[in-house]
C-alpha cells in the first residue's frame, strides 16, 4: 500500500490563473540543471523510447550519471565509438499546487567513461540512491540544452 502525502488544495483561483512560459537561455537552464540532483534519462531500449529517474551531477556541462549492473541501460553500454548513444536528460521542479517553476531538456551523444581518473572522481561525487552496483560511469554531452520557466501571468494578483 502506498504512502498517500496530503496536500493543499488550490483555489480555483489559483488553478486557472493563466501562466507565462518564458525560454530559458543555456546558462540559466544549466544553472536550474545543476541545482537539482534528479532527473530522468530517456533513451532506446529494444528500438522504443524509454525512461528512467537517475541522480546525476554536472561537470561542466556534461552531465555524469552511473550505471547499475544488469540494468535496462545496459544498451547504452554499447557505442564505445563516437559519438555515441544519443539520449536525452529532463529535469524540473513545478509546484504542483501553484503550477509555476521550470524544466531543462538536454539532448547529446552518451559514451562510457573511460579514463581512469574520472572515473575515480565521479565514483566518489556521486552516490546513486539505490543499493545496487554500479560500475559504469556515463558521460551526456549536451548539443541541444532547452528549457522553460511557468511564471504568472503578469497582470494578475499573484503576477505582477
Amino acid at each position: 500500500m502506498s504512502e498517500r502525502v496530503p496536500r493543499p488544495s488550490p483555489s480555483a483561483r489559483e488553478t486557472q490563473m493563466p501562466r507565462h512560459m518564458e525560454a530559458l537561455e543555456r546558462a540559466d537552464a544549466l544553472s536550474l540543471l545543476r541545482s537539482v540532483s534528479l532527473g530522468r534519462l530517456v533513451f532506446t531500449e529494444s528500438a522504443l523510447p524509454a525512461i528512467r529517474p537517475l541522480n546525476h551531477l554536472l561537470d561542466g556541462e556534461d552531465i555524469i550519471i552511473r550505471l547499475g549492473d544488469g540494468s535496462a541501460l545496459a544498451s547504452l553500454k554499447a557505442p564505445s565509438d563516437p559519438p555515441g548513444a544519443v539520449v536525452a536528460y529532463e529535469a524540473d521542479v513545478i509546484d504542483p499546487v501553484r503550477h509555476v517553476g521550470w524544466s531543462v531538456v538536454v539532448t547529446g551523444y552518451a559514451r562510457l567513461v573511460d579514463d581512469p581518473a574520472d572515473l575515480e572522481r565521479y565514483r566518489d561525487l556521486l552516490r546513486p540512491w539505490v543499493a545496487r552496483t554500479m560500475t559504469d560511469v556515463l558521460r551526456i554531452r549536451p548539443e541541444l540544452i532547452t528549457g522553460f520557466r511557468l511564471t504568472p501571468a503578469a497582470g494578475h494578483p499573484t503576477g505582477g
